[in-house]
Formats: structure tokens, C-alpha cells, sequence
């Protein structure tokens, strides 16, 4: 895969705060030092999402939401928006380290559709009264920005810093990005 331009939301951490969170001294950084080895390099990487809009019923009143789905494997913590981010949410990227969509629209549904009802039942699970849950895709594909550290004396492990919200995800997104890298 060479290098192409794409369209990501603007990262909220620079390259030095993920080689700083990667290299801390707190007690998760110490664990995966220990388990997997050191820090070998941290690298960026993006993620298509698919953007829906997603209707819904609560008691009497009518709501509607902005979520955005990966569109690897539908894997990854959704996204919410308060509205279609526009130009100035966006920076556009040159880069090979991309990961590219593989799942189908149809598949990418059925599992918003579950995330979205877990979000829901969350909320109240008496609240929900004819639900009448309508999802609809929106003509924009986005990119979310990723920091890769790269621990391990042979075989390299992958921990994962989300570049937007600022945070560590878990075994999911660590998984996702181990077999990209191996495929």
C-alpha cells in the first residue's frame, strides 16, 4: 500500500506526549515493559469510520445521534458527534499507515445497530418504548488518528494511545492493529 492523502480528524496528542505516555513510569507502561519488553518506536496510524445517523425513540421523546463505526471490523468504541464535523475538524494526511475499510456496509449496520442498543439500554432500560431505531449512512468516510508503541525484543507487541480522546484502548484495538500489521 503506498502513500495517499486522507482526510482524519485533527489528533489532540502530539508525537512527544505519545512517546511520553509510551515511556511513563505509571504502573500500566511498568506492566507492559515487564511483560512484553522495552519500547522500540512509536508509530502514527489511521483508521476509517464510517459515519450514520441513527434516530430513536425514548418514552415520548425522539432523539438522534451522530455515531461513527470502524470500518475495519467494526471493533473499535464508537464515536459520537453533536454534528457532521466540517473543514476546520480535519487536517488531510500523506501517509502509508493506514489501515484500509474490509467490512461491508451491510455487516457495519447489523453491528451499530448492537452498539447503538447497548448505548440505549444503558440509558434506561424502562425508558425504551417503541424504539423505532432508524440508521442512515452519511456521504463522509473519516479517518481517526492512532499512536502504535512497539514493545518486545523479538516478536513486537502493540499497545494503542487514541489520538483523538486522549486514552489507552484495550485488547480489542491492540488486536486489530497486531494483525493488520501481520497480514
Amino acid at each position: 500500500m503506498g502513500p495517499t492523502y486522507i482526510q482524519t480528524l485533527k489528533p489532540n496528542v502530539t508525537q512527544q506526549e505519545a512517546l511520553r505516555t509510551f515511556s511513563g513510569a505509571g504502573l500500566s507502561t511498568l506492566y507492559w515493559r515487564m511483560r512484553s519488553g522495552p519500547l522500540r518506536r512509536i508509530a502514527d496510524v489511521y483508521v476509517p469510520y464510517w459515519l450514520y445517523r441513527v434516530h430513536y425513540n425514548m418514552g415520548r421523546t425522539a432523539h438522534k445521534t451522530l455515531f461513527a463505526i470502524d470500518a475495519v471490523n467494526g471493533s473499535l468504541d464508537l464515536f459520537t458527534f453533536p454534528r457532521i464535523p466540517d473543514a476546520q475538524d480535519f487536517i488531510s494526511v500523506h501517509t502509508k499507515n493506514y489501515v484500509a475499510p474490509s467490512l461491508r456496509a451491510f455487516d457495519a449496520e447489523a453491528l451499530l445497530r448492537q452498539k447503538v442498543l447497548r448505548v440505549i439500554f444503558q440509558q434506561g432500560f424502562f425508558k425504551v418504548r417503541d424504539l423505532n431505531l432508524e440508521i442512515a449512512r452519511e456521504p463522509l468516510e473519516l479517518h481517526v488518528p492512532y499512536w502504535l508503541g512497539f514493545y518486545g525484543h523479538v516478536a513486537a507487541r502493540c499497545r494503542v494511545l487514541n489520538a483523538v480522546r486522549r486514552r489507552m484502548e484495550g485488547a480489542k484495538a491492540s488486536a486489530l492493529f497486531e494483525s493488520w500489521l501481520a497480514a
